[in-house]
């Protein structure tokens, strides 16, 4: 991958896997992970599984990602078994996706991709993102670890916008900036058949540190798994910009 270092999503799905076999019987209900250290892209990284608790229902579990010389990244993991109840969803309706001509490459997203939002643009816009994408089709097990490695991709970019003239490209140049903790919530089982569509939005950019939030939806409006991310995003004090007064509401309790 055309990337510096070891890419976060990678490490998120390969946590996600780990679990998986750690506990065949039961799937990620939820992933909080931690990065502690920038990963070295020529070094294998062991995953350590330790397990404190399994039921019938519940499972519960540490994994610990190591290099050779550090701890690259830490996650606490909730799995559960699938049980049937009562269905409740509240989220607003998709939109159609867009035609093939709205094809956008992202070299660490290699699959097919039609935002109709453009992160690179540096004119001042909402903290806002929608990214659908399709995957390979592959197995229920390894859909979540997919849409895992994506949902890492561009929240750095949804809280970009709001800044007027950067973009996501300007990480290194304008702005440096590091996930420092990402949390998945899988709702319920899902495929990559069809598109799947990242709603994202990043309510705030403060303290040199940035967070942002998104679900996840099938082709048919499914809520299918929720996320959020915190992540360093550091100027440097003579470059500052200013956020838009457009896209900033102040709230006097």
């Amino acid at each position: 991958m055309s990337y510096h270092r070891l890419f976060g999503g990678q490490i998120l799905g390969q946590l996600i896997r780990a679990a998986g076999l750690a506990y065949p019987d039961k799937t990620v209900k939820s992933v909080h992970a931690i990065f502690a250290k920038e990963g070295r892209h020529e070094e294998p990284v062991r995953y350590e599984v330790a397990c404190h608790h399994q039921g019938r229902s519940f499972a519960t579990l540490t994994i610990i990602a190591k290099q050779r010389t550090a701890v690259v990244a830490s996650a606490s993991v909730s799995m559960h078994i699938t049980e049937g109840g009562p269905l409740h969803q509240t989220s607003a309706d998709i939109a159609p996706i867009l035609p093939p001509e709205h094809q956008v490459t992202f070299d660490l997203l290699p699959w097919k991709t039609r935002p109709a939002a453009d992160l690179n643009a540096t004119a001042s816009a909402a903290s806002e993102y929608e990214l659908p994408m399709r995957n390979p089709e592959v197995s229920r097990e390894l859909a979540s670890i997919l849409t895992a490695y994506a949902t890492d991709l561009n929240l750095l970019g949804t809280a970009s916008p709001p800044v007027d003239g950067v973009s996501q490209q300007g990480n290194g140049t304008d702005f440096d900036s590091a996930v420092t903790s990402h949390t998945l919530w899988f709702h319920r089982p899902f495929g990559t058949a069809d598109w799947l569509l990242l709603r994202q939005h990043s309510p705030v950019l403060t303290d040199g540190r940035r967070f942002g939030r998104g679900d996840v939806f099938t082709a048919d409006g499914t809520l299918v798994a929720s996320y959020a991310q915190e992540g360093l995003t550091r100027f440097e004090p003579d470059a500052m910009p200013n956020i838009s007064a457009t896209h900033r509401t102040e709230q006097t309790v």
